[in-house]
């Protein structure tokens, strides 16, 4: 039985916004300039019932609103389709929503600060004019009173994150930068409260909100990297949701997100279709490849009884499916239990800045103490020596942590992703650096996901663009890369015969593609299988002339280049993979790698991970497999292809665009300088703090001053 319709249910991802409306998000692919903003919002206005349109460029999201029974989702997919545009129903990830809404309230704090201090700030300037001409004591008083009902409510509020951090540390009994940001501020505060009633000539409430900005611009950089690249994250994997079709007891059937499945459902897999839930076979038989669950590349038969997984790939049959598990329960939760264990090493990490905090923070404190209780040995009063204090906290508030740091992660991550690299950690660009050994998957990620026409070179170019028109007509996954490597236009009279291959008729002459004996060309296919005995078999027959296929995974194009170069700058390279033993062993020959393991499990993996970690070593994980998704987050640092599994993404610090390898090799250099330049601004502003600190503890810098610097 095959559906009557493609027709795709998105009744699952609508929501309901009251008053008689609907609301459903689109990730949109195939936006390439502002103009596609225009014309896709305008693409959808134009449909009856819809009401709202908004597009964001940044994101590549499209807010969808129509009024309720007027508008089937569905269209809107097929009128971007039909534009020349991919959308998929997104949903917002838990962990991207908390970025998203705590990006919101950065910048609330961020705008208030700067706001605030921009008022205070024409305030103070008249105030410095003033007392070098001829201010009155009453006028000046009244400036500093308004800036007090400004910058108080406002530090209040734009305080809030470095407050809520400062007290969970002093909770913890620990000390963070956010401790003497904290007590800068409100001492700063204070004493201008305390300066203003006092009538004097000075108060430092444009110094509190200067600091307040300048260290919340530096927050808000930080976090805009992060949520940037969840973004892009969350984006790709709607998009590459799977949809699978879902068969009523009536045999009816619709194409519906593999998320919207329940246990108990029945479904129907086709010939080149992903299975996107763990099942039963009801009815059917194929070849299935199972590579992206276990790493294994020989193809495993099943039939009526016999269970099937997540992730991997029918090749040859129609099966009818009995979900057993979806969502929880599966294999995919098993392995994100795994990975969830094996991420508790990896999250005792200490960025740099915060190891750098746990020495500063401490001796920030010190100082002003000893600044404070030093000028009252020496005799000046408390009003002065705590604003030489004060003095001295502002201007060891650590800017060049809040603002060089972050500002590195923002221009290195902008780096990374011009070269294909999407960074899901904020800390990856520094574990990345530390990297000495790169541990490697073979199948996916040494090989190209898809697989390839290895001998074509051989093959006469008449009788393989007729393959390739035989090919775009079937839905077998082998001959979807015999017409991708062509991209001949499908065969119009072809017919597919399962389990045999593709008849049709080319040029007025009989045409074949499929099995040896389909082709009646076994004789031929042998000879050539002995060439190269892992490769899948493919026959194509046009009239009396016939042709063998050899089709498998193929190395990446830059995949020896890159290796040779990574050994060649010291880097300690091995392979773990799930495949069997011969094909692990032709792959490490090629690549020229010595170390290589086979036939792994999951926790295979983790355990050889956890002894390179206990000889000291550093792990770079690379892999796209649910089998590799552990290892991922067990090791130190990793990265996946984008063609990888979701959770294999989703474990990983950072995922490369591309058929090419070479990102690896770009990125351990981009992560390498930027951790130099992070400790080059380190050191920068330790020269700092030498010079400014004791200028601050002689009095010579006020809290205006220290602000300033």
């Amino acid at each position: 039985m095959q559906p009557a319709t493609d027709r795709v249910d998105l009744s699952g991802f609508v929501q309901r916004t009251g008053a008689g409306e609907s609301r459903l998000d689109f990730a949109v692919e195939g936006i390439t300039c502002a103009a596609c903003i225009g014309v896709i919002e305008n693409a959808m206005l134009a449909m009856p019932g819809v009401m709202r349109a908004r597009l964001n460029y940044t994101t590549r999201r499209l807010a969808l609103e129509w009024q309720d029974a007027t508008l089937d989702p569905a269209n809107a997919v097929d009128v971007l389709r039909r534009l020349g545009y991919r959308a998929h129903p997104f949903e917002g990830a838990p962990a991207e929503l908390a970025d998203a809404r705590h990006m919101s309230f950065l910048l609330r704090c961020l705008a208030v600060a700067g706001f605030a201090a921009m008022n205070v700030m024409l305030l103070s300037v008249s105030v410095w004019a003033g007392n070098a001409s001829d201010i009155d004591p009453a006028t000046r008083d009244l400036f500093h009173w308004i800036s007090a009902l400004i910058a108080l409510p406002a530090a209040a509020f734009a305080d809030q994150p470095f407050f809520t951090s400062a007290l969970r540390a002093l909770k913890a009994r620990s000390l963070n930068m956010d401790v003497p940001i904290s007590l800068g501020v409100i001492l700063a505060l204070a004493m201008s409260v305390v300066e203003t009633s006092r009538h004097a000539n000075e108060a430092y409430f444009d110094s509190a909100l200067m600091l307040l900005f300048f260290l919340l611009l530096g927050r808000t950089l930080d976090q805009a990297m992060r949520q940037k690249m969840r973004a892009v994250a969350g984006n790709l994997a709607a998009l590459r949701n799977p949809l699978a079709y879902r068969i009523s007891h009536d045999d009816a059937g619709v194409l519906v997100p593999v998320g919207t499945l329940v246990k108990g459902d029945l479904v129907l897999v086709r010939p080149g279709e992903r299975i996107g839930v763990d099942g039963v076979v009801l009815s059917g038989s194929s070849d299935l490849d199972e590579s992206l669950v276990t790493g294994e590349t020989r193809r495993r038969q099943v039939s009526t009884g016999d269970a099937v997984y997540a992730g991997t790939l029918n090749y040859s049959g129609t099966l009818r499916l009995h979900v057993m598990a979806a969502g929880a329960g599966t294999l995919l939760d098993e392995i994100e239990r795994l990975v969830e264990t094996a991420s508790a090493a990896k999250s005792r990490y200490v960025r740099l800045a915060d190891r750098a905090s746990r020495l500063y923070a401490p001796i920030v404190h010190v100082t002003a103490l000893v600044t404070c209780i030093g000028w009252l040995i020496a005799g000046a009063s408390a009003h002065d020596a705590i604003i030489t204090a004060i003095a001295v906290l502002i201007i060891t508030c650590p800017c060049a942590l809040a603002l060089a740091v972050p500002a590195v992660q923002v221009v290195s991550s902008g780096a990374l992703f011009r070269a294909g690299i999407l960074l899901h950690a904020g800390d990856a660009i520094e574990r990345l650096a530390d990297v000495d050994t790169i541990v490697f998957d073979k199948t996916g990620t040494l090989t190209l996901p898809q697989a390839q026409v290895i001998n074509r070179g051989r093959i006469p170019a008449d009788l393989f663009q007729i393959a390739a028109q035989l090919a775009g007509a079937s839905h077998h996954p082998l001959a979807r890369a015999i017409a991708e490597a062509a991209h001949a236009a499908p065969c119009a009279e072809a017919e597919e015969i399962p389990g045999q291959g593709v008849s049709g008729v080319i040029g007025g002459v009989d045409a074949r593609l499929g099995s040896a004996s389909f082709c009646d060309c076994e004789a031929d296919a042998t000879a050539v299988r002995a060439t190269d005995p892992e490769a899948s078999i493919i026959a194509v027959r046009h009239g009396e002339r016939t042709a063998v296929l050899l089709v498998r995974q193929a190395l990446r194009p830059d995949a020896v280049e890159t290796i040779t170069a990574l050994a060649e700058r010291g880097f300690q390279i091995e392979i773990l993979s799930g495949d069997r033993n011969a094909s692990v062993r032709s792959a490490a020959q090629a690549l020229g790698i010595a170390q290589w393991s086979a036939e792994m499990k999951p926790a295979d993996k983790v355990a050889r991970l956890d002894a390179l970690r206990a000889a000291g070593r550093r792990v770079l994980m690379v892999g796209d497999g649910l089998n590799d998704a552990p290892a991922l987050a067990a090791a130190h640092v990793s990265l996946s292809p984008i063609t990888a599994a979701d959770v294999a993404q989703s474990a990983s610090d950072a995922v490369f665009l591309g058929t090419r390898l070479s990102p690896v090799a770009a990125t351990l250099s981009l992560s390498k300088l930027a951790r130099g330049l992070m400790r080059q601004n380190l050191q920068l502003a330790i020269v700092y703090n030498l010079v400014a600190v004791p200028l601050a503890m002689s009095g010579a810098l006020t809290p205006l001053i220290a602000a300033l610097a």
